[in-house]
């Protein structure tokens, strides 16, 4: 699992922690950030809400009462190899369920250049579901998923603002991607209104601001990222983004204030399903045709395949070239992603491929559907 850098105003260059994130990637739909206007909407839950055992310790109850509703994110990607180049890789990271019939809310950093996410129940009897991105905010670091499933248990969203120091709360999720489900910490809220960055190439800017954040005592750990850091009534009070390595007892989370716009705004409009292929592709040069020995001069040679994707799925490997889809030549990168989203999840369509040893086939490919919302081959 990678870590982003953290820079603290008053503390300096500290390490984060979260989720892996991936060379592929891509940007999401741009949404209204109208935060203040949704702060008092909380999603109320439509599930019949867990049995909580009302003499059991104050701790317990709570995590009675959330954690059906928690849930673990786990991502294929491609990740930077030390030698160049990407490699297949896994993230892991939380998620909350905040609408029963499959709204999932998770930090950005934990879906980003997925190759293909993983929704997985953390209570018996445990359920694994695909998910995809319907909405989200890259720099505010929030992404909303959906999973095909309803009536599930949810968590209600709280009121940060009335948020005070000292008052307790509690920490889930999957810390370090332990086996044998998800860790719960308790602590309290150490501090309001905090300001930090962390580093992300994947912006523009090289890094990302976290504005008004909550710091709290309360663990977080590697794949607590995108969990829920809940009050005493069971409430999501915070997203938990960040946890320190060179110093105890300090962590972050985004507080749900914040959030709620983004939220409401995914559910109210979720981006439409995508065809995907699960390629990474790039124009065949004559240059390239050079260095790789190609047997074609025209095509989107591949440089890599997602785990477990429709073109792994189908024979289409890493060196090959692409050169029609769909009955279709394929000049270039660009052609193929235009073919690709002209098409639909679900879709049989033909590739025509060439390997570097000189053979020609085609293939059917299943399309599937783009976990993130950015159409992309």
């Amino acid at each position: 699992m990678k870590r982003l850098l953290i820079g603290l105003t008053i503390l300096g260059s500290l390490t984060a922690a979260c989720a892996g994130a991936a060379t592929q990637t891509g940007t999401f739909p741009s949404l209204s950030s109208s935060a203040n206007a949704n702060v008092n909407r909380a999603v109320a839950p439509t599930a019949t809400l867990p049995s909580v055992n009302p003499n059991a310790n104050p701790v317990v109850r709570v995590v009675q009462r959330v954690l059906p509703s928690v849930v673990n994110v786990t991502t294929n990607l491609l990740e930077q190899s030390p030698t160049g180049g990407s490699q297949p890789g896994r993230g892991v990271g939380t998620g909350s369920i905040i609408g029963s019939n499959g709204i999932v809310v998770t930090n950005f950093h934990v879906v980003e250049g997925a190759q293909h996410i993983t929704v997985t129940t953390s209570t018996k009897p445990i359920k694994s579901y695909t998910a995809r991105v319907i909405g989200g905010d890259q720099t505010a670091d929030l992404a909303v998923l959906k999973i095909n499933a309803t009536g599930l248990p949810t968590v209600q969203l709280g009121n940060s603002n009335s948020l005070v120091l000292g008052q307790p709360v509690v920490a889930l999720g999957y810390a370090l991607a332990l086996s044998g489900g998800p860790t719960v910490t308790s602590g309290i809220v150490s501090a309001l209104g905090r300001t930090v960055t962390a580093s992300d190439p994947n912006l523009a800017s090289g890094s990302r601001t976290y504005s008004n954040v909550i710091q709290t005592d309360a663990a977080i750990n590697p794949g607590n990222s995108g969990g829920p850091l809940v009050n005493m009534q069971g409430q999501v009070v915070g997203i938990n983004t960040a946890g320190i390595a060179q110093a105890e007892n300090i962590g972050f989370a985004i507080a749900i204030n914040s959030a709620k716009g983004t939220i409401a705004d995914a559910e109210a409009h979720p981006a439409a399903p995508v065809a995907y292929l699960g390629v990474t592709t790039t124009t065949v040069t004559d240059l390239l045709r050079m260095q790789e020995g190609l047997p074609v001069s025209r095509g989107a040679f591949v440089i890599d395949v997602g785990p477990q994707g429709p073109a792994q799925k189908a024979g289409i490997r890493a060196g090959d070239v692409i050169t029609a889809f769909d009955g279709q030549a394929v000049n270039d990168s660009d052609d193929l992603g235009n073919l690709i989203q002209q098409k639909s999840p679900g879709d049989s369509v033909s590739v025509t491929v060439a390997d570097p040893r000189g053979g020609t086939r085609t293939v059917t490919v299943h399309l599937g559907v783009r976990p993130l919302p950015t159409p992309a081959p």
